[in-house]
């Protein structure tokens, strides 16, 4: 029988590679610190579930890929968000 960490191991997997989601949105999504969300995809599921760790480090792999784009973008509209309330 799983624990109740194992369980969560998984089930933060399959949400990671069903939405492509970061870990900080999953982190939200299930209401627990990405430290948490981290470790678990990590240290417990390879232990697990082999082929989806593989899969999560995927999309691990490639948010990181495009972690620099993701911050340049919010950059961006905060200056946009920023010049628009001056020119009110």
């Amino acid at each position: 029988m799983k624990s109740n960490l194992e369980e969560r191991a998984v089930r933060l997997g399959e949400h990671i590679i069903e939405h492509k989601s970061t870990v900080r949105e999953t982190a939200a999504v299930f209401g627990i610190s990405k430290s948490t969300v981290h470790k678990d995809l990590t240290a417990v599921l390879p232990h697990l579930n082999r082929g989806l760790y593989k899969e999560v480090r995927a999309v691990l792999d490639l948010n990181k890929e495009e972690r620099h784009l993701r911050g340049g973008q919010a950059t961006k509209h905060k200056y946009e968000s920023m010049r628009k309330r001056r020119e009110r």
